[in-house]
């Protein structure tokens, strides 16, 4: 600013002095040609008196080279001129301007400018009493010539002024530009001594005040906007043209393995995932992009939506969803959808095919006692099956109608020790319940249904002559049931399995002792829903001990 004021001062100046020069120029030069006027019709009006009183003697007592004296008669022939000594030859000049107006008004003037001398002749003209006419004339420089020979004080003139205008120039910008410098535009309004820009600085206050209030607004919602993001469960990754990082959530840093700030950087140099890269260019391009992607955390379901501004795509916004678990339960359910189906089309084709042989009469009379009990077997575990499938889907959707109260789980344990221990006898196997009376919230029905099912596996894995214990613990706020056999074990690379829904270790012979194989896992159902855990330690051929922890009080979630 200081620079833009100081050109101003100094052109102004400038043109201030160029301007008073010309004019002072134009001004000089007139004043002298009317004094020249003047002295030349002085001059005339004292040659014509001279002329008249002395004749043609008075030429010869004149010694002025600087004025020229013509004396033509009325027809315009010149009789003497003091430029030259013969008149003879000069042309009549009677048809001059200054000569015509003497003879008919008894005087006349005009000038004339030579080209060639660059010069202009003033003429002035008087008719004598005798009719003749006398005129004199001077040379006058013209304004360019008069320049040119005043161009050496002119020029020192002129550096001499813009010496001073550069001194006056700068002074001035500087001093008006210090004001502004020193002015606190933090704090407009206590500014002092600036009463020449007291609107401004007004303005500039009022406008602080309204970008600091939006400001704010723009933190706030910044702020809220940064929470949301960082509170979704979702990755959330916002990009601008060019695939540079505006913004992204801690979700979506752990999901891809971010970690610091890479705001204003290219995801696609920061994760080397060629099927993201490949989803975020589309998105770039203008093309929404959906597809499931397994990252190393997992597998993520990821859209990627362009975003546009007057049609034109200005960036792209990049949603992860975890879709671990809805694949994983997917599976599941298909898993189960196919074991289910296999496990009941197992025993409807051996009931099928018993009656079939039955209803075609090819069966003898005293088969039929024995076909009718195979039927009876299959349908008995058809239904166990069933009923088995009813309690794990119940057990599955969290029910809210779940009672609990106080149990005593000893007696519980001995309750199922005595149900088993007609079937315990058959194997010849002893079944044992004792320790210690435990009190526990929880529900009767499940903790019955959890300690008969271990025990069953116990009863029905457990080789002859062998023992199956439950054994109950009390521990300050837990209560620990353990369930213990020494029957063949279970492998190491199947124990992680066991709960699993229809799992077997040895299938054919689950089928020969009935199992279901959904034992374990409604066992398993049953110790979350109680808010406990399970433990299983197993060696093949020595046996299995499972031990399950129950919290004293349940807690409402």
């Amino acid at each position: 600013m200081t620079k833009k004021i100081f050109r101003a001062i100094l052109l102004g100046t400038i043109a201030v002095l160029v301007f008073t020069t010309v004019m002072l120029s134009g001004i000089m030069y007139r004043y002298m040609t009317q004094v020249s006027e003047r002295q030349l019709r002085t001059q005339l009006n004292l040659a014509s008196r001279g002329l008249t009183m002395e004749g043609t003697k008075y030429f010869r007592s004149l010694n002025d080279e600087n004025v020229r004296i013509t004396w033509i008669d009325r027809n315009g022939k010149v009789l003497y001129d003091s430029s030259r000594s013969d008149v003879s030859g000069m042309e009549n000049h009677r048809d001059r301007k200054e000569v015509q107006e003497a003879l008919q008004k008894g005087y006349g003037e005009s000038e004339r400018y030579s080209t060639t001398l660059t010069e202009k002749m003033l003429y002035a003209a008087r008719r004598q009493p005798d009719g003749t006419v006398l005129r004199m004339s001077v040379s006058q420089y013209s304004v360019w010539m008069l320049l040119v020979g005043m161009i050496q004080p002119f020029v020192i003139i002129i550096i001499v002024a813009v010496l001073l205008s550069l001194l006056l120039a700068s002074r001035l910008s500087k001093r008006v530009v210090k004001p502004l410098n020193d002015v606190d535009l933090d704090h407009p309004l206590e500014n002092e001594g600036c009463d020449e820009i007291a609107p401004i600085l007004r303005k500039i206050d009022y406008q602080q005040r309204q970008l600091a209030r939006q400001e704010q607004s723009l933190d706030r919602q910044q702020d809220e906007l940064n929470t949301i993001l960082q509170n979704m469960a979702e990755g959330m990754i916002l990009l601008r043209r060019g695939g540079k990082i505006i913004s992204i959530n801690n979700p979506a840093a752990e999901i891809l393995g971010i970690t610091g700030d890479h705001t204003g950087e290219s995801l696609l140099q920061i994760c080397r995932n060629l099927e993201l890269e490949e989803l975020v260019r589309k998105g770039l391009d203008g093309t929404p992009a959906e597809q499931v992607l397994a990252l190393e955390s997992g597998r993520y379901q990821v859209q990627v939506m362009p975003v546009r501004e007057d049609k034109e795509v200005r960036g792209v916004t990049v949603v992860l969803f975890d879709v671990t678990d809805r694949e994983l339960a997917e599976q599941m359910r298909r898993e189960f959808t196919a074991n289910v189906s296999h496990e009941l089309k197992t025993p409807l084709h051996a009931i099928s095919g018993y009656a079939e042989l039955m209803h075609s009469g090819v069966v003898r009379e005293e088969d039929i006692h024995h076909f009718s009990g195979k039927i009876y077997h299959e349908a008995q575990r058809t239904i166990r099956l069933v009923e088995d499938i009813i309690s794990l889907s119940h057990l599955d959707e969290s029910p809210e109608d779940l009672e609990f109260t106080e149990v005593h789980l000893l007696e519980t344990a001995k309750d199922v020790s005595v149900h088993l221990a007609e079937k315990a006898s058959e194997r010849d196997i002893e079944i044992v319940a004792d320790g210690e009376d435990a009190v526990m919230e929880g529900n009767p029905s499940l903790l019955t249904t959890i300690i008969t099912n271990l025990a069953d596996n116990a009863v029905k894995y457990g080789r002859s002559g062998g023992l199956v214990r439950i054994r109950v613990e009390d521990d300050n706020d837990s209560v620990h049931l353990t369930v213990k056999d020494n029957g063949i074990g279970i492998p190491k690379e199947d124990q992680k399995r066991i709960f699993e829904r229809f799992y077997r270790v040895d299938k054919s012979h689950s089928r020969d002792v009935g199992g279901t194989g959904l034992g374990l896992s409604i066992v398993k159902h049953g110790v979350l829903l109680h808010h406990g855990t399970i433990s299983l330690q197993s060696e093949v051929g020595k046996g299995t001990e499972i031990r399950i922890t129950f919290p004293k009080k349940q807690t409402e979630e």
